[in-house]
């Protein structure tokens, strides 16, 4: 390895490394980081997109730089977008300063943005240079890419159990399984989404409140989404009574005013989905209607093995506890059809394992879900 390639992977990951600073802060718009390195090699500047802000990685990396940029390159995690929309393109500023060579892993998947941000830089006389830790990057992105290549919001399903597959002691019991540890890294995967869904009976059964407690900023509440048929959710459950700190969406198809009325009146949003909450494409398509670019699907059984028949399953989160439970009282993780082969069971890749605490969390993708495809 050259060591032009060993500077090119160093400052390509401190730009992903930026732009992954944005996490909870930017949605439904991308991730994006930037270093902008001097023709001398010094890095002259920084930045990270972060939507308040509205200036784009670029724009505060270049202002950073000043004209130490020209004839310098800038590493960009995302390719720079060359349309007008809330601000100038940022292709405009990279080449204006003066900036001979850009590298950048992957392509945007918005199709406004696609290709046409490395064209315009190449047709400037800038070299542009892709496909460096693209994998990184996609994962660093892979909400923003879904939305835009599945039409759809990310579906992360995030599971506690036991280590033989219990989520609880009964159906009708709320079982704690989890670690402190444990419990602390949930909040940061939450941190992580847009919105937060478990099926009815969980709601009416552990009464949870679904919020995002990581005490990390985000640039809006984390919404709580119910799957909710015959409208069962309790008027006064956290996930009624606290629509003031955080939203509630009801996804159902029951149009019984007895019901739908009350919900409303303290602020619960009722979401009628055609089908109701069994078409899950239905559901994801509503969430998508109102930005919500990705899903945290936290259970319980029914809606864990449901979300993997259809084959919405972008990511799994199992979290183990040292217990087994035993006994056929206990519920399984993972209920739906299952699969009828082992040709067809779920099979992941890219899994990563860890400790927290006393628990084991265990995190792979789907091999069928070809999200991290960047052409």
């Amino acid at each position: 390895m050259s060591e032009q390639t060993e500077t090119d992977i160093k400052h390509m990951r401190r730009a992903i490394e930026l732009a992954s600073l944005g996490t909870g802060l930017v949605s439904p718009n991308p991730l994006v980081g930037c270093v902008v390195v001097s023709q001398s090699g010094e890095v002259v500047g920084e930045g990270t997109y972060l939507k308040g802000d509205v200036t784009h990685a670029e724009v505060i990396a270049l202002m950073k730089a000043g004209t130490n940029a020209a004839g310098g390159t800038a590493y960009v995690s995302l390719e720079p977008h060359d349309h007008h929309g809330k601000t100038p393109p940022c292709t405009e500023a990279l080449i204006n300063a003066g900036i001979e060579r850009v590298v950048c892993p992957i392509e945007d998947p918005n199709p406004l943005v696609s290709g046409k941000g490395f064209e315009r830089l190449r047709a400037a006389g800038v070299e542009v240079v892709s496909g460096l830790l693209a994998d990184e990057a996609a994962r660093v992105n892979e909400k923003f890419i879904c939305w835009h290549r599945n039409d759809r919001p990310f579906v992360h399903l995030k599971l506690a159990m036991s280590l033989d597959g219990r989520i609880s002691l009964k159906s009708s019991v709320s079982t704690a399984l989890s670690g402190e540890d444990a419990r602390k890294r949930v909040h940061d995967l939450r941190h992580e989404h847009d919105a937060i869904m478990v099926g009815a009976t969980t709601a009416a059964v552990d009464d949870p409140s679904l919020t995002d407690r990581s005490g990390k900023p985000r640039r809006r509440p984390l919404v709580r989404v119910i799957l909710d048929n015959s409208l069962r959710l309790p008027l006064d459950s956290k996930l009624a009574t606290t629509t003031a700190e955080a939203p509630t969406y009801v996804m159902t198809n029951s149009i019984d005013p007895e019901r739908v009325g009350p919900l409303q009146e303290i602020g619960v949003d009722v979401i009628p989905v055609e089908g109701g909450a069994r078409n899950l494409e239905g559901v994801l398509a509503e969430l998508k209607r109102r930005e919500i670019q990705s899903v945290l699907v936290e259970g319980g059984t029914a809606v864990a093995g449901a979300f993997i028949d259809a084959g919405l399953v972008d990511k799994v989160t199992f979290i183990l506890a040292p217990l087994v439970i035993g006994g056929t009282d206990a519920p399984n993780a993972v209920g739906g059809n299952g699969a009828r082969s082992l040709s067809e069971a779920l099979k992941l890749r890219d899994m990563t394992v860890s400790r927290i605490g006393d628990d084991i969390e265990i995190t792979g993708y789907p091999v069928r879900n070809d999200r991290y495809a960047t052409s």
